[in-house]
């Protein structure tokens, strides 16, 4: 286990801050995308200034560095930031909406011969008992400066906390779609920005799917009308990557979730991508440990058995 756990030291390094969305995917294959970094904060840096700056969610952070004060880290705390990812299990086209993680990732079509590419965004989702719908559907309509048209179960919540909230609220500050829109076949669902960028990276809407208005403007000039949408939900996501395996670990976020323990979860999972060729020697007391702690951090887990073993080379 001492190789394990020295590729788990290297894993992480020291950079600058560098705010990264587009990344190829090598032969359209790579199963993780990005680098985990780690940065040294200055003593006004919050974790909602960090989550913008670098390009991840609230909750992401969170998660990623338990044990420091997001709202005060202080000078000179290490923070560690989730910028790699392992990519959702669902096909590498349009959108794919991973409610687990809070993250949208956007494959756009390449021509033949070119590198395909995928944009990842933090978003916010549907917070408990509006919980954002799972399934695939397309975007059917593209809006800039859109009206928000509240259903009559928001403005009876709004009613009930004795505010007024009118039947169509115009574009503006006050309009929480923010300044584009791209509608779901899913009646009522939109990806939206907001009024509020502070609340990127938690389970807030009312069911919507929300970005930051850097995000949104970004994503909105690529996107089509019919550009298909999938949404899931996998707290648990697992690769296989040069010889090594990955387990990458999230909070549940409910609806379509997988029933059973974290170790059964996991287990499930490290079978996923074990075939009869590749057999892995698994870290289980280090991955038993992730499951429970769910970091976000895509961890190594496993090195592929020596060819002794299998037949294969390491």
């Amino acid at each position: 286990m001492k190789k394990l756990t020295s590729l788990i030291l290297a894993y992480l390094v020291l950079v600058m801050p560098v705010h990264a969305e587009r990344y190829a995917l090598a032969s359209g294959e790579s199963p993780i995308i990005g680098q985990l970094t780690i940065t040294s904060t200055r003593f006004d840096d919050t974790f909602i200034k960090l989550a913008h700056e670098f390009g991840v969610g609230y909750q992401e952070l969170i998660i990623a560095n338990p044990n420091v004060d997001p709202w005060l880290p202080g000078e000179g705390t290490q923070v560690v930031m989730p910028t790699q990812y392992i990519l959702p299990d669902a096909k590498r086209d349009g959108l794919v909406l991973n409610l687990a993680e809070m993250r949208l990732y956007y494959y756009p079509k390449s021509s033949q011969g070119s590198p395909q590419y995928v944009h990842t965004y933090p978003i916010s989702i549907g917070r408990q008992g509006w919980d954002t719908p799972l399934g695939e559907t397309r975007i059917i309509r593209k809006k800039k400066l859109p009206t928000w048209y509240p259903p009559k179960s928001i403005r009876e919540e709004y009613r009930q906390k004795g505010k007024t909230l009118e039947a169509a609220v115009p574009p503006g500050p006050d309009n929480p779609l923010g300044k584009y829109a791209l509608y779901l076949g899913l009646p009522s669902y939109v990806i939206h920005g907001t009024n509020e960028p502070r609340g990127i990276g938690m389970r807030v809407t009312h069911g919507c799917i929300r970005l930051h208005p850097d995000d949104i403007k970004d994503l909105f000039s690529r996107i089509s009308i019919d550009t298909p949408v999938t949404i899931v939900n996998q707290p648990y996501k697992t690769a296989r990557y040069r010889n090594r395996l990955y387990a990458e670990m999230h909070p549940d976020q409910g609806e379509g979730s997988r029933p059973g323990s974290n170790l059964h979860q996991l287990v499930q999972a490290v079978s996923g991508v074990k075939d009869p060729e590749h057999g892995f020697d698994v870290d289980w007391q280090l991955a038993t440990r992730l499951a429970k702690a769910k970091t976000g951090l895509p961890t190594v887990v496993g090195i592929m058995q020596s060819n002794e073993h299998t037949g294969v080379e390491n």
